[in-house]
């Protein structure tokens, strides 16, 4: 493999591409108007211009993408996330020009890129499964039994995509039949598919995920959990790794199941197997994704490995570079999303000029960015504009550590998301540990609280600094008047 075209953007064009440089191989970028100044595509080896800004004229042309690499002389396709990393007919198209799509088959994508048949894939490796039914329903009144057998409140979801689409909790019957006919519109218009299943909702929930690796070999591993509770509208705001919760012989069990689910679908590749997990740690099989993570850096930090060069080393035939029994945790890290979004107006995008851009910087910090100083954020595609990621010995160091670099960002021109950030990390439920998916409802309906939090904090260092300056001033006084009596006595000897 001499030479790879990464078929994405942003940040994450410039991770694959700083592992590509690492191993020698060549990059090829690929921008549309937007980004024809973006960093990746000025760090790339070579770079080719695929369209207008919009992703349906430039990053999800397939046909183009090809016929880059095929005149290119492209050996492999990196996809990223997003855009085509998921796409079972492009990965198709990939191996039948002749080339290696980094990431798992076609066939894996599909089994796995449809809940319904991802979960009748699992049933038979007796993976825990949520309550529920593992078919689709289409008529309302099979739906409505479906639904007080399960017991409410359920969930109503869409067979295909995710992100909270074409989702709908129902905790009376009397809502059934308008929150079913609302979820199968969306489905319908986000997905072209109106297919929904009925699962038991779980009260307090966390989102815990497991990384997966498995190569051509038959190996496969997992690279423990990620917990990702911390969220708005179904979307990740702040991962960390280990979770808070889960025991050696709870991560074990999950991190089996997990490998499990590779088996079912015959798993090639990174990914990750996603589980829910109740109030009294039992855990269910959510879903898989079938690429590469956005919050992947938190586990490369406590495995002390890089994900991209092992998808690289097994897209190449080789064997996983390391077995399960040498793989451990080591101290525990926490990723910030800084999205350009403004958390008093329900996380809109904020889009806007990087006026002012300044990352902390140190030992055990890390940020993959995709900006620099005076550059503007395109309205067209996700508005998260950097990662930070902290490591630390213990859980309690790397959320102190995490504040501190908080406050070492310097960010002007637009509204983000780190002022939510530190508000989540010196919060106690957080800090305990004590917290699922409602975090935000429960502790953030009145995003006023934050600022709240946030003038008290100031009026407390501006009390702390009041207090030094006093403490300045009374020793300044002391000095002067032993001074002036010292001088007095001078005087009265002369």
């Amino acid at each position: 493999m001499k030479k790879v075209l990464i078929a994405n953007r942003g940040e994450i064009a410039r991770r694959v591409i700083r592992t590509l440089k690492k191993m020698n191989i060549a990059s090829v970028a690929i921008y549309s108007d937007a980004d024809k100044n973006a960093p990746h595509v000025l760090e790339a080896d070579e770079a080719v211009y695929v369209g207008a800004s919009p992703s349906s004229e430039s990053y999800l042309k397939q046909d183009l993408i090809l016929q880059y690499c095929k005149d290119l002389g492209v050996d492999a396709i990196h996809p990223g996330y997003g855009f085509l990393s998921e796409n079972a007919g492009f990965a198709r198209k990939v191996k039948e020009a002749g080339m290696k799509l980094i990431g798992p088959s076609p066939e894996s994508m599909e089994l796995m890129g449809d809940k319904l048949s991802a979960k009748q894939a699992v049933k038979s490796y007796n993976v825990p499964l949520v309550p529920g039914v593992d078919s689709a329903i289409t008529d309302i009144n099979e739906a409505i039994k479906v639904a007080e057998e399960v017991g409410y409140p359920i969930l109503i979801k869409a067979s295909a995509g995710g992100g909270g689409k074409g989702m709908r909790l129902v905790e009376r019957s009397e809502d059934f039949a308008e929150q079913m006919r609302m979820a199968q519109n969306e489905a319908r218009s986000s997905f072209g598919d109106d297919a929904v299943f009925i699962e038991k909702f779980v009260t307090k929930p966390r989102h815990i995920e497991i990384q997966v690796f498995a190569d051509s070999l038959g190996n496969v591993v997992y690279l423990f959990e990620r917990e990702c509770s911390i969220q708005r509208r179904h979307q990740k705001v702040i991962e960390e790794a280990p979770s808070a919760v889960l025991t050696p012989e709870l991560r074990k069990r999950m991190g089996e199941a997990a490998v499990n689910v590779c088996k079912a679908c015959n798993y090639e590749g990174a990914g990750t197997v996603e589980f829910l997990v109740d109030g009294n740690l039992d855990f269910f099989f959510l879903e898989m994704n079938t690429r590469l993570q956005v919050e992947h850096p938190v586990t490369e930090e406590i495995t002390g490995t890089d994900l991209v060069e092992w998808q690289v080393r097994v897209a190449r035939g080789e064997r996983l570079p390391k077995l399960q029994d040498e793989l451990s945790i080591n101290g525990h890290a926490i990723e910030v999303r800084v999205y350009a979004e403004d958390t008093l107006n329900g996380f809109t995008p904020d889009i806007g000029n990087l006026k002012r851009y300044r990352i902390p910087a140190g030992r055990n910090t890390r940020v993959d960015d995709a900006f620099v100083e005076g550059m503007d954020i395109p309205i067209f595609y996700d508005p998260m504009i950097a990662k930070l990621v902290i490591w630390g010995k213990t859980r309690e160091e790397a959320i102190d550590r995490t504040i501190k670099a908080i406050d070492n960002y310097q960010i002007s021109g637009l509204k983000t998301t780190l002022d939510f950030g530190k508000y989540v990390l010196k919060h106690p439920a957080f800090r305990s540990g004590n917290f699922d998916t409602n975090f935000i409802k429960l502790y953030f309906e009145d995003p006023r609280v934050m600022y709240d939090a946030m003038e008290e904090e100031q009026e407390a260092l501006q009390h702390g600094i009041n207090q030094i300056w006093d403490s300045i001033k009374a020793r300044d006084k002391k000095e002067f008047a032993s001074r002036e009596s010292l001088s007095s006595w001078k005087n009265a000897r002369s």
